[in-house]
């Protein structure tokens, strides 16, 4: 089985960088941070693949977290962020190089206090389902 770990991050990257509400509110969505990045920002953080064939296909199932980083005290401008960035992926179409019946839906999110108070941090797992083609 092929892994869709490099095209699933492109099409992941791409999709949230596409789509003007959410880039309204960051100064970018990255896959590699520069130093130092503006915040508010979102940043890709792990992609985990499992096995998922069915009979005579081949498929993945995927775990996409992505990072909401803000500086706004209180946690409004990360789920604004957040939300805006569902509206980019959960459960819209998602074209990934290699692979056919492709499908993501926001599977949980967390809130995270940064060490840094000035910091809020929200991480965010996608699942995704691939088939390979």
């Amino acid at each position: 089985m092929t892994a869709a770990l490099w095209p699933l991050q492109v099409a992941v990257v791409q999709k949230a960088r596409a789509h003007p509400p959410l880039i309204a509110l960051v100064s970018g969505v990255y896959d590699e941070v520069p130093e130092p990045a503006p915040y508010p920002y979102v940043s890709l953080g792990s992609i985990t693949e499992n096995v998922d064939d069915a009979h005579n296909q081949r498929g993945l199932e995927a775990s996409v977290v992505l990072h909401v980083w803000s500086k706004y005290r209180g946690f409004k401008e990360a789920a604004d962020i957040l939300a805006a960035l569902d509206a980019a992926l959960d459960r819209q179409p998602l074209t990934v190089a290699g692979f056919t019946d492709v499908s993501i839906a926001h599977r949980l999110h967390t809130e995270v206090r940064d060490p840094d108070p000035t910091i809020r941090h929200i991480n965010v797992s996608y699942r995704v389902w691939l088939t390979k083609a």
